[in-house]
């Protein structure tokens, strides 16, 4: 193990009574209930010093899950733009509809057939830029391979004929949908087999018409937009017609995504192509990049699944420091790297910790309350950072309640919905590095 040598930044704070140590804690709440410690006789009757630590070694990395389920994702992604350091982003959705109704009037008239997305206001990267969505016909059964989960390395087939074509600038905020209009030869069939009576229910409906892929133009570079799942918002809609003895009368069938089937005929896929090198080593999950090895810098990818990976492993020397002493708090910091966002790679204001076992597996999200949050105090100077609460988790390394090769890692909290994309500081970068603070309190018995 190696042994450190403190960087003492506060003089020793000596506190003699129980009166005036309870008085040092009720000033710090916070502290108090991050750690969880509780003070018995043994502590409050002591000497106690205060000690804050900055030196304690963060090894930081990055690492890449095999893949992510996007079966469930919140919202349908697709768009398309190049990215200097993460490549390529390329996102398409695949989904089954399913109409409201299986009727229609035998002297009806089929007029049209269009298919609304309504925008649910993610968007990520420049909306100034055109985008371009392909609307394909599925050609195979929409069912997971495995199990019941759709992934963002999933793939399905469709044909290459397009049942609609847009070309639009994204007003993810400004606007409520866009409207596409599809084949008519597409619609005419849909309607005939509802009408003469074809298809008279879902599974005949689903064996009929297998679902649709949106997918963005191989020459788009613009941005990834989110669009609603809900049957309100996002839906195609066929118009037909029916004459009484006064007049033609205009009616419709909406045909909905399917939200009813198990496992979820519904996924997201996200593509990275052509990332710098060292993003290109994380073949497989297991394989951890050193922040020393990718210029002293950590990644975070969302919809691929790049996540940043912090470890303490050397928190027992802690016990190098004579007497008997607890973490009263830990906060970690760290910085995204200058320059590496702006209005269009935006940060966001909070990611989610998890941890994860020494191969990489998920294993837990490191508490309900507890999430990286973006530090915006000293904006006006450059100096952001994401600040995580970590007294806990810490006090369990340290006492062997926990793996000691656990490892925190910090991805979006919807990264099986968005495409976000994070450059960290490692812990190599001098001032603008990682780093942990702990204030470590130490007791000697009488």
């Amino acid at each position: 193990m190696k042994v450190f040598s403190f960087k003492l930044r506060t003089t020793y704070m000596v506190f003699f009574g129980i009166i005036i140590f309870i008085s040092v804690i009720s000033c710090s709440n916070e502290i108090y209930n991050d750690s969880e410690f509780v003070a018995g006789e043994t502590f409050t009757d002591s000497n106690i010093r205060l000690i804050l630590i900055d030196t304690l070694t963060v090894s930081t990395s990055t690492m890449k899950f095999d893949s992510i389920a996007t079966s469930e994702s919140t919202r349908i992604l697709t768009g398309k733009y190049t990215d200097t350091v993460f490549g390529t982003i390329t996102a398409s959705s695949y989904m089954q509809f399913l109409p409201e109704t299986y009727y229609i009037d035998s002297e009806a008239e089929f007029d049209s057939i269009i298919m609304v997305l309504g925008y649910d206001q993610y968007y990520y990267n420049d909306t100034l830029q055109k985008n371009t969505l392909h609307i394909k016909k599925i050609i195979e059964n929409l069912r997971p391979e495995n199990d019941d989960y759709f992934y963002n390395t999933s793939s399905i087939a469709y044909d290459e004929n397009d049942l609609g074509f847009l070309e639009y600038h994204p007003r993810p905020l400004a606007g409520d949908s866009i409207t596409i209009t599809l084949a008519n030869d597409f619609g005419i069939d849909v309607f005939s087999q509802l009408q003469e009576k074809d298809i008279v229910n879902s599974d005949e409906y689903r064996d009929y018409f297998k679902g649709i892929g949106i997918v963005p133009d191989e020459t788009d570079n613009g941005s990834v937009i989110g669009f609603s799942k809900s049957s309100e918002n996002t839906y195609m809609r066929m118009y037909y017609s029916t004459d009484t003895a006064d007049e033609s009368v205009q009616e419709y069938i909406d045909i909905q995504i399917n939200a009813t089937t198990y496992p979820i005929p519904f996924f997201n896929r996200v593509t990275a192509d052509d990332p710098i090198t060292p993003l290109q080593t994380l073949t497989n999950s297991k394989v951890n990049l050193k922040s020393s090895d990718s210029n002293n810098q950590s990644y975070i990818e969302s919809g691929i699944g790049i996540a940043m990976r912090v470890q303490f492993p050397h928190i027992n020397s802690l016990y190098d420091i004579p007497g008997n002493g607890t973490i009263l708090d830990g906060i970690l910091k760290i910085k995204p790297v200058a320059q590496s966002y702006d209005d269009h790679l935006k940060l966001r204001d909070t990611l989610a910790v998890y941890v994860v076992d020494q191969n990489n597996n998920l294993t837990e999200t490191l508490t309900s309350t507890s999430y990286a949050i973006l530090n915006r105090s000293n904006q006006e100077f450059n100096d952001i950072y994401y600040e995580i609460p970590l007294a806990y988790y810490l006090e369990e390394l340290q006492l062997k309640d926990r793996d000691i090769d656990d490892a925190l890692i910090l991805l979006p909290i919807d990264y099986n919905s968005s495409v976000d994309r994070f450059i960290m500081s490692g812990n190599g970068n001098g001032a603008n590095g990682t780093i942990l603070e702990l204030t470590y309190g130490i007791y000697d018995e009488d």
